[in-house]
């Protein structure tokens, strides 16, 4: 049984996403992700979601559409990926060395963490159908 850890694609106007960069662990710091943490027991996904926004950020987001399947991260552990939007709050680095939005054009000026690129490319082909 693999330990799922959520992540959210927040997309603002024109297209951009907030990338978060990683203070830990050590491994890890400085790289790209999209915020997002472990679903703790007895919690839904969406709300896992959520709360990590609240957390994370200090914003509350809406849940929209799942990005992918389960995206494999480190043993034992695989990723769940949904597009959301913000409702309210504007996003604060609580948990992250800093936050950038990223726009088209712009969606690899980041050095993503290598699980994180392939979500990276799979966002932008569902934003740019639209």
């Amino acid at each position: 049984m693999s330990i799922v850890v959520v992540a959210a694609v927040i997309v603002g106007p024109g297209g951009r996403v907030l990338a978060a960069q990683r203070a830990e662990p050590a491994a890890l710091a400085g790289g790209w992700e999209f915020p997002g943490g472990k679903v703790d027991p007895g919690e839904s996904e969406g709300a896992a979601l959520v709360r990590e926004c609240r957390e994370e950020l200090g914003v509350e987001v809406a849940v929209g559409e799942r990005v992918g399947g389960d995206w494999p991260l480190a043993e034992g552990y695989v990723m769940r990926v949904w597009l959301c939007s913000l409702l309210s709050g504007r996003p604060e680095a609580k948990e992250h060395l800093a936050l950038r939005w990223l726009g088209p054009g712009e969606y690899y000026d980041v050095e993503w963490l290598a699980a994180d690129l392939p979500i990276m490319k799979t966002v932008e082909n569902l934003l740019l159908r639209d």
